[in-house]
């Protein structure tokens, strides 16, 4: 059984750059943001076969406890075509039921069903959608995945304002 304490960031390949700006938040003394990258392990060339790369993103996800999904329209498009590496991860963490944030790369601080894979709206998936931004992230890492594990809550779900101004935003 591997130790599960990993953060898993699912992306578009269009959108990568949010994903290496994460990274580099994590690296700035001056942020207050951290996680352990699930993105470290089992790492798979470009050029590998598709069965490999599968093979590594079910390894990673089988060490992964949140998920932090970078939404946009395009991750949402790519999440529904099953040629997709995008889709198979989406079935991998329902699957495994892995807590989802959903970080708005627009910078909106709602629930965008147009960034939301359209898996986790059909099954009634219990995910929290924030803006695109450390502090609010850190905050749902640490609260929301917590109530996940509940399991009192379905769909989807955001933060009133109140919550954004808590935490200095």
């Amino acid at each position: 059984m591997s130790y599960r304490n990993k953060t898993y960031v699912a992306f578009a390949g269009e959108d990568i750059n949010y994903y290496w700006m994460m990274t580099a938040w994590r690296k700035n003394t001056h942020i207050d943001f951290d996680f352990f990258n699930a993105h470290d392990l089992a790492q798979a060339r470009d050029s590998s076969l598709p069965e490999t790369i599968r093979r590594s993103l079910r390894y990673r996800l089988a060490n992964t406890k949140q998920v932090v999904m970078l939404g946009s329209a395009k991750a949402k498009s790519k999440a529904s075509q099953p040629s997709s590496f995008l889709f198979y991860e989406i079935e991998v963490i329902a699957r495994l039921n892995l807590p989802v944030v959903v970080a708005n790369l627009d910078g909106d601080r709602s629930i965008d069903k147009n960034f939301i894979p359209q898996r986790f709206l059909d099954s009634n998936y219990y995910t929290m959608s924030v803006s695109f931004q450390p502090k609010i992230i850190q905050f749902a890492l640490d609260g929301y995945v917590p109530a996940f594990a509940t399991g009192q809550n379905v769909g989807p779900h955001y933060y009133e304002p109140g919550i954004y101004a808590k935490v200095g935003l």
